[in-house]
Parts: C-alpha cells; structure tokens; sequence
C-alpha cells in the first residue's frame, strides 16, 4: 500500500497532547507512525486508511493535511512550478470546487496574496491542459482545500483530507458567547489528567462543550461519527474501508450512576447545553444546575477535577447590578468563588482556563501549575489549583486579633 505524509495542525499549546493521541490511534492502526512535534501541530505517515482514522478519532487535531509535496524556493515562480507538476486529477476533478490558503514563517516573499493565486492557478492550469476545464473557486463551502506552507527556505504543499475543521463536530445547535472550541476543549480535559469514570464539573458550563466532549469520550463516541470529510469526495475514496474504520468504534457500556456535573447562572444556557447533550448522541444522565457559580457545592463525595472557562468583563454580570464597573463585579465575584473552592472542594483540582494571566491574584490562591495556550492568536493560560483538605480549617484556625 502506498504511504503518505500527513501533518495535522492543532492549536498552540496542543503539540504533546496531540502527538500522545495520535500514538494511541496508531495503537489501532499499525500503519500509522507518529513522528515530530513542531508548533502548532504534529507531522506523522502512514496509509490513506489512517488520514480516516485520524479524522474519525482525533479529538486535538483541526485537520488532517496530505503532503502532496515539498521543496526549496526562490519566488513565486518555483512555487507555480511545483503545484502545477503535481498529480491532482489523481484526487479530484474540474467538477469539484477548490480553495486554497497559504501560511508562511519568515518567508521572504511579499506577499501570501500573489503567492495564493498563483497556486490556484498552477491547479487550473493543469486541470485545462489536460481536460480543457478547470476547477472554480468557492471560499465559503469548497469541495476540496489546498494548504500551502512557507518558511524561509522550503514550500509545502497540502491537499486537506477534512473539509470542514475537525472541531465542528457536527452536534453544535446553539453557543454562547465566546463558546471554547471543541478541540480545545478536549485537549484542555487530556491536559488536567481528567479520564472517563473520575467526577468532573463545570460550574460555568455556557453552551456545554466541555462537559460534551467529556460525556462522548466516557460513551466512547467519535468525535467525527457525525459529520462528513473531504476525503469522501476523493477519486481514490475507499468507502468500503470507511465504513469499517468506522464500525471498530464500539460504544462504551453507559454509567450507572453521574460522573459528569454542569451549571451556569443563565437558564438559556442550560437548556442550550442539554439540546447540545442531546445533539451529541448523550444518553446518560449529565446532571445540569442554574445556579451562580459561587453558590456551588462539590457533586461527589469522592474529589475530582473542576475545569472550566470563566467569563470575563461584563459576561460575570448575567445577572449581576448594572451600577457596578466590570472590573469591580469580576473582583467581588472571584473572591466569593475562591471561598467556595476552599470551603467545599477539599480534595479536587481546580482548573481554570483564561486569557486574564491575572486571575490567581484575584482569587487569592497560588496555583500549583501554569501552562500556556493559545485561543486562536489570544494568549491563555491553564491554571491549576490544589484544594488541599483542612486548607479552610487552617484559616479559621489562625488567632483572632483582641480588640
């Protein structure tokens, strides 16, 4: 069988977790090798088989990109020469609509513009001299994108094997403001040590992607059981091995009893989450709360992980007095919050995903670990808190001042 290279984008801060999931796919698939992390995602090879694995399976990744070849360059010129000698009739055909989008690292051409139509037009170009058609062009809604990447020295180029980013999963109804992406979420949930069976709560769950990509993973659902793929499309589509690729994920036996907990101020998002819960093929229960974030109470008895993505300005103000600054509301409520971790979460860890770096001092608490993200191009990081048991009771017993 013919072996290809793949790289599969991820976002910043992503780069081991993705390689230690691609090594578990791989586990399934012996065809599949892992190789280097860089930033911003994860280079691995393996059979046309194992770009529908990755999509099927890959929770971190946002694409599945097919080298189709790479080179050095001098201008624009080596670039056109490159595309145009490559074999993309064996993939698509002038019936399909194309994109293609050009990154670039310290590359020394002017610009990614003239550089992107040029690619286009090597594509056309040889699809006319070989058929007298072309492909057309469609940035919204392509059948088929072309990555094409710079550094200083070499151009790669891509053919995308997912079509849509793998983070639209296909179950999102509805989002709230700022929702998390899929993706992210999933590798904040890998990062934080969190696996299926352990009690885990978002007390500030929005439109529930969190807690979603938690409960899919405990069902053992595929992140990509519900949405199509460019590969689908291409000539060489192999539907048998699609369908069999597929039918190895076997579901998980469903919980007994809850092990995943939600709640939001806002009652529109909770019915939000529970349509997306539903969306998503969910069908244990994930017990959900309208309640203020700082009213909450541990769900278990047995200690577990709080992860969640705190809103920020005037998003802490649902409910809040519209007389009082934002930045005022975000202190009052992040001290009452930080109360309640101490009071009554003895035992867990707490993680707090946020592009404010300033959020410890607020709550007063010295985090145990700091690691960096990206969301998109926003700066972000990962908090962890340890509830130490009797950290409350150690407060209360400090002597008291006579007055």
């Amino acid at each position: 069988m013919t072996r290809y290279s793949y790289f599969c984008p991820c976002p910043r801060g992503l780069e081991v977790a993705l390689a230690e999931e691609l090594n578990e796919i791989a586990q399934f698939d012996q065809t599949l090798h892992v190789h280097t992390q860089v930033p911003g995602g994860v280079h691995c090879s393996g059979e046309l088989r194992d770009a529908y694995s990755i999509n099927l399976h890959s929770r971190i990744a946002s694409r599945v990109l097919l080298r189709m070849a790479h080179a050095g360059y001098l201008n624009e010129n080596d670039i056109y020469d490159l595309t145009l000698a490559q074999p993309w009739e064996d993939w698509f055909g002038y019936h399909h609509t194309i994109r293609v989008d050009v990154t670039a690292v310290k590359s020394p051409l002017k610009s990614l513009e003239f550089t992107t139509l040029k690619i286009k037009d090597a594509i056309c170009d040889r699809f006319r001299d070989q058929f007298t058609q072309r492909p057309s062009v469609d940035t919204k809604n392509p059948d088929m994108r072309i990555v094409g990447f710079l550094d200083a020295r070499n151009f790669t180029i891509y053919l995308d094997t997912s079509g849509e980013p793998l983070f639209k999963r296909g179950w999102r109804m509805e989002t709230g403001d700022a929702p998390l992406r899929e993706n992210l979420a999933a590798g904040l949930l890998r990062t934080t040590g969190w696996k299926p069976g352990m009690p885990l709560l978002d007390p500030m769950c929005g439109s529930g992607t969190i807690l979603i990509e938690a409960a899919q993973m405990l069902a053992g659902i595929p992140p990509g059981l519900r949405r199509e793929f460019a590969f689908e499309k291409f000539a060489g589509f192999q539907e048998e091995e699609w369908l069999a690729t597929k039918a190895k994920a076997k579901p998980h036996p469903l919980p007994v009893e809850p092990t995943i907990f939600g709640s939001d101020i806002s009652g529109d998002m909770i019915v939000m989450t529970r349509n997306n819960l539903n969306k998503a093929g969910i069908r244990f229960d994930v017990p959900l709360k309208q309640i203020e974030a700082q009213e909450i109470k541990a769900p278990t008895e047995i200690p577990g992980v709080l992860l969640t993505n705190p809103p920020y300005g005037e998003r802490i103000g649902v409910r809040g007095d519209s007389t009082v600054e934002p930045d005022d509301m975000a202190r009052d409520f992040f001290s009452a919050f930080s109360s309640t971790l101490k009071q009554r979460f003895a035992g867990w860890s707490v993680f707090l995903f946020t592009a404010d770096l300033g959020l410890p001092k607020m709550l007063r608490l010295k985090e145990s670990r700091k690691t960096p993200f990206f969301n998109g191009a926003l700066e972000c990081r990962l908090f962890r808190f340890d509830m130490v048991a009797g950290f409350n009771r150690r407060e209360e017993a400090k002597p008291k001042h006579l007055s």
